[in-house]
């Protein structure tokens, strides 16, 4: 199954933490850019609790560590459409699913897109703000979606999981049983495998988020990322 990334129209990505458009879907906002066609990301924390070096870079100066890496990040894939909803790392389930609904529901209006990608209710990884993103944008895009726009989550496929998630459990990357979320190949919506150029900027924009990359980096090498983060997969979110 192949995706065109023009296909896609309008695009806007909502996450729970710096890095997490990165891994979910640079490749095909770096293609959309490249094709002029509107590009958005939403962010909901400065993942500030995500500290693996507490001397290297502390809790209390992470939060401002992670926008800059961020924002190096989203300048490589040309991404220049950005918004903090400014909330507290490890909080986002704490925040009423009207507020949060509300605060997406925003960028939603604002910007019309035609496609909205984000975590499913599994979260990817399991963590309680990826599941509460996914709560409050699937929310707001049953609230505000035009007509004709698509809502999809983040998955993998069997072969993928089998493969690299126990690799990448090593720095417990996936916190739940039942995660990473498996989708079968027939059942995707958009399985977009990255030109090779495309990848290129996808490691280099992984490579910016320094303070959560670093470890895996050095203990798996590039080229298990440019295997293993070749190819977005993601499934509908109605299904």
């Amino acid at each position: 199954m192949t995706f065109a990334p023009e296909d896609l129209g309008t695009i806007l990505v909502v996450g729970a933490h710096p890095d997490d458009e990165t891994f979910l879907a640079s490749g095909l906002l770096a293609a959309a850019v490249r094709a002029e066609q509107r590009v958005a990301t939403v962010t909901a924390t400065r993942g500030e609790e995500g500290s693996f070096d507490e001397e290297r870079w502390p809790t209390a100066e992470l939060g401002g560590v992670r926008e800059t890496e961020m924002l190096a990040g989203l300048a490589v894939l040309g991404v220049t459409d950005h918004t903090w909803l400014d909330y507290y790392d490890g909080t986002c389930a704490q925040v009423s699913l009207e507020e949060g609904t509300k605060r997406v529901r925003a960028h939603i209006e604002r910007l019309a897109p035609d496609t909205v990608l984000t975590f499913g209710p599994d979260g990817m990884t399991g963590h309680p703000d990826h599941k509460a993103v996914c709560a409050w944008t699937t929310a707001a895009f049953v609230d505000v979606g035009k007509p004709g726009a698509t809502l999809h989550y983040a998955t993998n496929t069997r072969e993928w999981a089998d493969e690299f998630a126990p690799v990448m459990n090593q720095f417990n990357v996936f916190m739940e049983p039942g995660t990473p979320p498996i989708t079968p190949i027939e059942d995707l919506s958009i399985a977009y495998t990255l030109p090779a150029d495309i990848l290129e900027l996808k490691l280099a924009a992984i490579e910016c988020h320094l303070s959560q990359t670093e470890g895996m980096l050095e203990a798996f090498g590039r080229d298990f990322f440019r295997k293993g983060m070749a190819t977005e997969y993601f499934r509908p979110a109605d299904d």
